[in-house]
């Protein structure tokens, strides 16, 4: 019952948080970094589910966000589908290209369980470097705007609205299905995959619909954050955003939904506070995360909170 109601006040601050931002944000720069703070997060609880709550690795994420942002700007630009129907489109695509791998990839473990989703990653970013009638190839493709029954969403302002409620909305949903009798399911294989199994968990089936989900939830916001910025590269679905988005949940904290909130933050800010350093930004990066997994080695949000329940006792 208190983990519930922490929950809940989690979220009541998070949805004050996020209508009070715009009255703080001075310009569009603090618009547009607040919307890819939101984007990010939005994904990072959705692969927090998959990591921090089941316990399975996935180093290859980035080619579903990126896939999601592809399949729109295709079917949009070179087809002329309407936005809203083409992302749903590729979320069914990538639902169901997840659902084809899943099954053989999460028989693996561990690091074979890493080393395969960082193969599936790599070969999304080269089919989608190598096609370029499609994709443009390494020079990208622009993307139209993102429109729903004639309205245009346009203007950082709407964009931030958008973002933000798919934040609120998202985090809502990963803290009920937590609570729900399917989430703790998923936090008994995080335990024991044996032990769950003994208690009546299909252990398989539930490591297939969470990888589903959170490949569907990154390629929505990959279509989303392709509308945004209205241009792509195979970047986006890059080894390197893959472990941006780890990076987010173990930083923040794994099995916590407001810790991946607070990676994305962290994460998304840190290269924008330390652009100033002229070169040495990378290294003042590699710092605050080593500090960060040294100081608060279960993440910030974890870490914080146990300190504060022993001060508090």
């Amino acid at each position: 019952m208190n983990k519930l109601s922490s929950s809940t006040r989690g979220l009541f601050l998070l949805a004050f948080v996020l209508l009070c931002l715009p009255l703080v944000l001075p310009n569009s720069f603090y618009y547009d970094v607040a919307i890819r703070i939101a984007i990010n997060a939005v994904i990072a609880i959705g692969l927090n589910l998959l990591i921090g709550y089941t316990g399975q690795i996935s180093l290859g994420h980035a080619g579903f966000f990126g896939l999601g942002a592809y399949a729109s700007a295709i079917l949009t630009s070179r087809y002329g589908w309407p936005p809203a129907l083409a992302l749903a489109a590729a979320a069914s695509g990538m639902a169901a290209l997840a659902l084809l791998v899943a099954r053989p990839v999460l028989r693996l473990k561990g690091h074979y369980l890493a080393m395969a989703t960082l193969g599936l990653g790599i070969i999304i970013m080269i089919v989608l470097t190598n096609e370029s009638a499609l994709t443009g190839g390494p020079d990208g493709m622009s993307v139209p705007a993102f429109s729903v029954f004639g309205w245009e969403i346009s203007g950082e302002k709407n964009w931030y609205a958008v973002c933000a409620a798919a934040l609120l909305v998202m985090a809502w949903a990963a803290i009920n299905l937590i609570n729900a009798p399917g989430g703790r399911a998923l936090q008994a294989i995080h335990g024991s995959e044996i032990a769950a199994f003994a208690v009546g968990v299909d252990v398989t089936a539930m490591k297939i619909r969470v990888f589903v989900l959170s490949a569907v939830v990154a390629s929505v916001m990959g279509s989303l954050s392709a509308h945004y910025v209205g241009f792509i590269t195979p970047g986006i679905a890059g080894f390197h955003h893959s472990i941006e988005l780890v990076t987010m949940v173990v930083l923040g904290g794994m099995a916590s939904v407001f810790g991946s909130i607070v990676g994305a933050i962290v994460l998304t800010l840190l290269p924008q506070l330390l652009s100033t350093l002229e070169g040495w930004e990378t290294v003042a990066f590699g710092i605050v995360l080593m500090a960060s997994m040294i100081f608060l080695p279960k993440g910030v949000v974890p870490t914080l909170r146990a300190r504060l329940n022993r001060s508090t006792a």
